[in-house]
């Protein structure tokens, strides 16, 4: 298995089409998030992968985007309280 590691992927877009696209490529990408911010355990490939399509679909002069890689080190503090996923645990394609 590759070796990975965990970075937050956030952006701001200005234009609507644009934020949709760049929703969709990070998603691709992403393990978890919120918003315009997500979860990515990327490999070396994977991360100038992510870089080079985001850098296809964002226009620079209007639109951000940041990839900070976390440091593994580093301890964890959370804040709030996890709520249980309320989706059953199946569900039915027709």
């Amino acid at each position: 298995m590759a070796n990975r590691s965990l970075y937050l992927a956030a952006y701001d877009v200005a234009d609507a089409r644009r934020l949709r696209a760049a929703l969709d490529l990070v998603k691709g990408y992403s393990t978890g998030g919120q918003k315009s911010v997500h979860e990515c355990f990327l490999s070396e490939a994977e991360r100038a992968g992510l870089l080079r399509d985001v850098a296809l679909v964002l226009d620079q002069a209007d639109d951000s985007f940041l990839l900070l890689r976390l440091d593994p080190r580093a301890r964890v503090l959370t804040l709030g309280k996890g709520i249980a996923p309320m989706d059953s645990p199946y569900f039915y394609v027709a």
